[in-house]
């Protein structure tokens, strides 16, 4: 749908956008087609898409064969959202992806997450994902372009943080291209980055216990500006930081993942 058949849509249902959902309704469907197409679906795939909306995605997603569960907040796009749908494979559910039950949800079976996701919670419904939710082997979401950027950084770049780390351990990641806000309704004031994810069949590297390794990166980037000795006072001693080969006066945005981890076995 373009931008004005959406507000007349909208408007019919007596629904406008929510700034509080961070909805923003994609109205073009090349862009639709690209990401369906950087997802690199085969029919039969199970997708499941988080925040769909209006279905603009939804529907170039149904129709390249694949079973899509897609998974909406606002109660008063659903039954927009089942006629637009209907007569195709999708199954729509009324829930909130930063609390759902994906092992509910999603069983044992293999998925795929592609999904414009929320502005607001996007950074917190991939990461809850890729720690809880093993089944989704594979992301190609729509974010931010800053949150995006954040979550495929490496060590030394500037959009680097726990965030990125944390990514690390589950996924190898990278942006593979940026969207105009043009192509939205309400049209958001950011860019928007296209992340794809594979998950790791294992982690990259060995740690006794991830949730401590996680407070050990939290701490570090904590103060940004200060250098590792000041910010992990009291968890990481000098002869720790020699045994991990970690020098004390860096910063935690220089730290690799493997860095991470030797500080967590330290």
């Amino acid at each position: 749908m373009n931008p004005t058949q959406i507000r007349e849509l909208l408007s019919r249902h007596g629904v406008r956008p929510s700034k509080a959902l961070g909805q923003n309704f994609l109205t073009d469907a090349n862009t639709a087609r690209r990401i369906v197409r950087l997802a690199e679906l085969q029919p039969g795939d199970r997708v499941v898409e988080v925040g769909p909306g209006l279905g603009s995605l939804t529907v170039e997603l149904a129709d390249t064969g694949v079973h899509v569960l897609a998974i909406e907040l606002d109660r008063h796009l659903v039954p927009i959202l089942e006629d637009i749908v209907e007569g195709r494979d999708v199954e729509v559910v009324q829930a909130d992806a930063v609390r759902v039950d994906w092992d509910a949800q999603l069983g044992s079976d293999q998925w795929v997450m592609v999904a414009n996701l929320p502005y607001n919670v996007a950074a917190t419904v991939v990461i809850r994902a890729l720690e809880t939710a093993p089944m989704i082997k594979r992301f190609l979401v729509m974010v931010q372009r800053e949150v995006g950027e954040r979550l495929a950084a490496g060590a030394g770049d500037d959009a680097y943080g726990a965030a990125s780390v944390k990514v690390a351990y589950y996924a190898s990641a990278k942006v593979v291209g940026t969207v105009s806000p043009n192509v939205f309704v309400p049209r958001p004031n950011v860019e928007s980055a296209l992340v794809l994810m594979v998950r790791h069949e294992q982690p990259p590297v060995d740690v006794p216990d991830v949730d401590r390794l996680f407070e050990l990166v939290r701490a570090g980037f904590a103060t940004r500006r200060k250098t590792l000795r000041n910010t992990l006072a009291g968890r990481i001693d000098a002869d720790q930081f020699a045994r991990a080969e970690v020098d004390p006066q860096a910063r935690a945005e220089t730290l690799s993942l493997d860095d991470w981890a030797r500080l967590a076995h330290a």
